[in-house]
């Protein structure tokens, strides 16, 4: 008997899966890695700054995705509502009261989290095929309201003339996109460090266990609905402060801003980066932005289609993105260093 419970302790040992932090985001080191990953991009590809601006403000975009997504299972292809409506938000603060970056990353991030929230308690009593149809319509009224609010807004012309103040008084955003970059890759690596201890804390094992089972949180006296409005709602602020940030680095919000093909991109940048893994809002967004920049300014015509052709053989030999790949490499180091 002992020795039967002795083999079974041990195969029970043997087979436990890894620690649910070392699955999802390469443990500790994931966000150091992205802080140093984006300072080498700086010193590494100095002409291309701008790019790198905008990959750091969309990474913090498509991380907002991967909250609902990939720990609460919302399924949603109108994200760009909350981003386009703190971009909205920032721009019209900037221009008409504080043009502060700090400010402006609060008022998206606030006006990302109210719009979330009044939206997810109407909509998320739906499931499947109608939520997702409801997430669009959801974006489309941000879009056609701010089309028409043309004295706050611009209208189809966009809202202009944002001149950012200094970050703490010292540092001006700069035409070379220096100041600009670096802001943006520190507010991105703080959003991974909030977004990681969100879905580390009670709050964010509740969300995977309504993304899960739905049925047992209810069992033990929880709210599924409430938990997942809470978190749309959350995911809502990041993708406010995501809008912010494109509002104080590039100086313009668009109508684009809160479109359908914005929230369309994000949701296919997530998947080749990986659901579920917050480092892989950031690896999807690198890869589809640089192949974008890149194939782009060789064969502006049928750019689309290689990117077609890439996503397809991404989900085809790595259903669980770029992310998934990475995990696989660092487990074989790991088995060759425990052999070792």
């Amino acid at each position: 008997m002992t020795s039967v419970a002795a083999r079974d302790g041990k195969a029970g040992q043997m087979t436990r899966p890894a620690p649910l932090g070392r699955r999802r985001d390469l443990g500790w080191i994931g966000i150091p890695l992205v802080a140093v990953a984006g300072l080498a991009a700086y010193w590494l590809l100095p002409d291309d700054l701008a790019l790198l601006t905008r990959i750091a403000a969309s990474a913090l975009f498509v991380l907002s995705l991967d909250l609902v997504l990939g720990y609460g299972g919302i399924a949603t292809l109108g994200q760009a509502a909350m981003f386009g409506t703190g971009a909205y938000a920032a721009g019209i603060v900037a221009v008409n009261w504080n043009s502060d970056p700090f400010v402006m990353l609060a008022a998206g991030g606030l006006a990302g989290g109210l719009i979330a929230l009044v939206t997810g308690a109407l909509i998320l009593h739906a499931r499947g095929l109608t939520l997702l149809m409801l997430t669009i319509a959801v974006g489309q009224i941000v879009q056609e309201v701010a089309n028409k609010a043309r004295d706050w807004t611009g209208g189809s012309d966009g809202l202009s003339g944002i001149d950012p103040a200094p970050v703490l008084g010292l540092f001006r955003f700069d035409m070379f996109g220096r100041t600009s970059y670096l802001f943006a890759l520190a507010v991105l690596v703080v959003g991974l460090v909030v977004a990681r201890r969100i879905v580390r804390s009670p709050f964010g094992l509740a969300c995977r266990g309504v993304k899960e089972d739905p049925l047992r949180i209810s069992a033990i006296g929880g709210s599924p609905k409430s938990y997942l409005v809470a978190l749309y709602g959350v995911a809502g602020v990041f993708a406010g402060v995501a809008g912010a940030l494109t509002a104080v680095t590039s100086g313009i919000v668009g109508l684009d801003s809160a479109g359908f093909p914005w929230s369309a991109e994000a949701l296919v940048m997530l998947v080749l980066g990986g659901t579920g893994r917050l480092y892989g809002a950031v690896i999807g967004t690198a890869a589809f932005m640089g192949i974008h920049h890149v194939l782009a300014a060789s064969d502006p015509f049928h750019w689309m289609g290689f990117i077609g052709l890439f996503l397809i053989g991404i989900v085809l030999f790595l259903p669980g993105g770029i992310a998934s790949g990475l995990e696989r490499l660092g487990g074989l180091f790991r088995g060759k260093e425990d052999r070792a």
